[in-house]
Parts: C-alpha cells; structure tokens; sequence
C-alpha cells in the first residue's frame, strides 16, 4: 500500500473513532444530568419582566 492511501486509512479510521467516542461522551452526560428543555417566555410576560426592574 503507499503512503497516501495509507494516511487517509488512518485519518478515515481517526475520525470515525473520534466520533464515536464523542456520541458515548454525550449521551453519557445527557443520560446522567436529565436535562429540560428550556422554559417558553410568552412575548407579554417579557416585556413585563423589563417594566418591572
């Protein structure tokens, strides 16, 4: 095999092992921390919010 091909076997093999642990990393933390979507603010309620302070 030369060199070229070889480098992008690594590379190719690099990447998808990079994102593979990445995608374990993240639902790992998503699965341990239980997130919530973020709360939906009605357009009223903000500008009330700015009045008040």
């Amino acid at each position: 095999m030369d060199r070229p091909k070889l480098v992008a076997l690594i590379t190719g093999i690099l990447s998808i092992a990079l994102a593979l642990l990445y995608l374990a990393l993240v639902l790992l933390l998503d699965h341990r921390s239980g997130l919530a979507p973020a709360p939906v603010l009605v357009a009223g309620s903000v500008q009330s919010m700015v009045r008040h302070q």
